[in-house]
């Protein structure tokens, strides 16, 4: 199929499973949507067992199979799911959160790669390396399903902030983490560490990375903010934003930097500063509504595609059981994640009784970590951490976004205390 075949097939579907959702099952849209791509996917896979000989699921996995998911997340369609959800979160807000977002989005990705990774080599004799690999890539929370989900509670501001800053954040640094790790335990997939110093060359490519994402995206985000002071010519200027996720975003996988950093930044500094000084009223409208419908469109076509990529995964009894135990290790490394930052800061600070439990269950993981189980190299251990991977974002997904906004309404209902 060619590119734009697929594209609209995918369009196509994403608002016809939208539309049985909006009718029928009545869920958010993104979780409805991926509920009717898994049952339309189990439905064919049923209707394949009991009448072989017509085919359908070989013909189905033949075209999601086509279609690379890993390529098409990350060098696609998170650039501007990244951009989007930045542009909504003031850095007026996250300078007052800082502290707490950058120890979880550090301190808390490394205490969660490790508990997990330990957790998963002990649970399935797999190496420590790659197992810290599974790790790092189930780590990182998307902030495409977290975002989505802080629309439906109603939390404090400092709250939802925490929440939203450390979801963009952690997948950048998150990704970064988990390039440094493949690098290690897959030598031939790259060159990090291939020579000198192993720990030496991972801390010089986070250092590239990280580092270097953020510069870019706050020098591009810069320039295009000058450029739109000089302009007031709102269609102009919603293609001087769209041109700035997508060139920038190229640009940073061009210069090897870290490109969801880079997206996060430009993101931030032009929705606030570009905002308040750099458009005009008008402007601001146009620029928020089309972005805000670019980010529903990729998020429904994004979540429908996890859906079908049930046809991409090996299950049996024993992946699934192990599957279900990496989902007990996903959220325990959360908790850690949330809670040791917050226990390093609680001398210092007050915080919202609710703050850990709504964190740890609103850390949805989604197509990300997917899309970075799809990229590894082939090998022996590559289908394990595909399913489990698989079942711990359908599980995020479904069970925690669905039950995340009463859980937040409950104990988060009193403002955050600073």
């Amino acid at each position: 199929m060619t590119f734009l075949q697929i594209a609209s097939l995918l369009i196509v579907l994403a608002g016809g499973f939208g539309a049985i959702n909006y009718l029928f099952l009545k869920l958010p849209s993104s979780i409805g949507i991926l509920v009717v791509a898994l049952i339309a996917s189990f439905g064919l896979l049923g209707i394949d067992l009991l009448v072989p000989s017509l085919g359908i699921a070989d013909s189905v996995r033949g075209v999601v199979t086509g279609i690379d998911f890993s390529e098409a997340l990350l060098e696609g369609m998170l650039g501007l799911l990244l951009f989007a959800g930045a542009l909504h979160v003031k850095t007026s807000d996250l300078r007052r959160e800082w502290v707490i977002v950058a120890l979880m989005a550090t301190l808390g990705v490394a205490l969660s790669t490790t508990i997990v990774g330990v957790g998963f080599s002990w649970l399935t004799g797999m190496p420590l390396l790659t197992a810290l690999v599974f790790g790092a890539l189930i780590t990182p929370t998307d902030p495409v399903a977290v975002l989505g989900v802080l629309r439906e509670a109603d939390l404090p501001k400092s709250l939802e902030t925490k929440i939203a800053g450390e979801s963009l954040f952690n997948d950048g640094v998150g990704y970064v983490v988990f390039l440094i790790l493949v690098g290690l335990a897959y030598p031939m997939a790259g060159d990090h560490g291939s020579d000198g110093n192993p720990v030496v060359a991972a801390g010089q490519l986070f250092l590239q990375e990280a580092v270097g994402g953020a510069v870019l995206g706050l020098v591009l985000g810069w320039l295009t903010f000058r450029v739109m002071r000089r302009i007031d010519d709102y269609p102009l200027e919603v293609l001087l934003t769209l041109g700035l996720a997508f060139g920038g975003y190229e640009l940073a996988v061009a210069l090897h930097v870290s490109a969801p950093i880079m997206a996060v930044c430009a993101g931030l500094l032009i929705g606030d500063v570009g905002a308040a000084r750099g458009m005009s009223e008008q402007t601001r409208r146009y620029v928020d509504a089309f972005w805000k419908l670019i980010d529903e469109i990729l998020n429904a076509v994004l979540f429908l595609m996890i859906g079908f990529e049930v046809f991409a995964i090996a299950f049996n009894g024993d992946l699934f059981l192990t599957g279900m135990a990496a989902i007990i290790l996903a959220l325990l490394g959360r908790l850690v994640a949330v809670a040791v930052p917050i226990a390093i800061l609680r001398p210092f600070r007050d915080f919202n009784q609710g703050v850990i439990p709504i964190m740890t269950w609103g850390g949805l993981k989604g197509g990300i970590s997917v899309a970075l189980a799809l990229s590894l190299p082939d090998g022996e251990w590559k289908p394990l951490i595909l399913t489990c991977t698989y079942i711990v974002v359908v599980f995020s997904i479904i069970v925690q976004g669905l039950s995340v906004a009463r859980l937040a309404n409950r104990v988060g209902r009193h403002p955050d205390l600073v």
